[in-house]
């Protein structure tokens, strides 16, 4: 019998194993950059092989993601750009026209099917291999309502968490219909405005809002809880923000990721801050040249 071929997705999903036990040395250890061979010992893999897969994964090599996700460097790229949504509507870089980053259209459900739990709408759903593990996509026939991340064993518990949140919807498992919107959300080169991925967002008016705020953070950049707040027109709603941010139901495609403390901390991050630097290392690889 021959072999099916492992697809870049399922490659990278595998690789994300280690890279996993990677980040989560550097997570403990990020102050004392360690050196490659330490971390490698961590992941249970050569210095070489983890230097290798590093670059198959991300672009980058182990060092210069380090370099990617350390706190100093988050603290200076809010230092930097404290006003990175405002440069980013300046730009263009929201919706359609942002640069590096996927091409989405998006739209809301009305404030009813909200109210309502999400009764009389049908989500399908499916896992598939992803960078940065299993992901969980939802759709609607109106485009893509959710995507949710978990480790080998979390699946039900994290198919739980994305059904409180519409508890009166019907679902359907279904991956072959969500296999080709996780294709596009993981592949760069399927980022293209004139195909655009579309998604729904099914949410309050305010936590709608933030969502669409998170939209405008490009990739590279990262923004806070106060400056949403305040682009949202509440200046004093930090904590409601931060919130709203933690119930973003479209992980990675609304980049909730991007979003720190307001000194920079690398703050919780709903599915795990080992994931959340993993995605920043990854996206860093997106937009800049590989280090040494």
């Amino acid at each position: 019998m021959t072999a099916t071929p492992a697809t870049p997705l399922a490659i990278a999903a595998c690789d994300y194993e280690v890279v996993r036990r990677a980040v989560e040395y550097i997570s403990l250890h990020v102050r004392q950059q360690p050196e490659v061979e330490a971390i490698a010992g961590a992941a249970g893999v050569s210095a070489r092989a983890l230097t290798d897969l590093f670059r198959r994964w991300c672009g980058l090599t182990p060092k210069a993601f380090l370099q990617a996700v350390t706190l100093d460097r988050a603290r200076r790229i809010v230092a930097e750009c404290p006003n990175v949504l405002d440069a980013a509507l300046e730009l263009g870089l929201s919706g359609p026209g942002r640069l590096h980053d996927l091409f989405v259209v998006h739209e809301a459900m009305s404030p009813g099917e909200w109210k309502t739990g999400g009764a009389g709408l049908v989500i399908r759903f499916g896992f598939h291999p992803s960078p940065f593990g299993l992901a969980l996509a939802m759709s609607t026939p109106r485009g893509l309502c959710g995507l949710a991340f978990a480790d080998r064993g979390e699946e039900s518990a994290a198919l739980d968490d994305m059904r409180r949140r519409w508890p009166n919807a019907t679902y359907v498992e279904d991956p072959s219909a969500t296999a080709p919107l996780v294709a596009r959300i993981f592949d760069p080169a399927s980022w293209r405005d004139d195909q655009p991925l579309r998604i729904v967002f099914i949410g309050t008016d305010f936590e709608i809002r933030v969502w669409e705020t998170l939209m405008r953070i490009p990739m590279g950049r990262a923004t806070t809880y106060s400056t949403i707040a305040e682009h949202v027109g509440r200046p004093k709603a930090a904590r409601a923000v931060g919130a709203a941010v933690g119930k973003n139901p479209i992980s990675f495609v609304v980049p909730c990721h991007r979003v720190l403390g307001k000194s920079g901390d690398l703050t919780g991050y709903h599915w795990g801050l080992t994931r959340k630097r993993a995605i920043l290392g990854w996206e860093a690889g997106k937009v800049e040249p590989a280090g040494e």
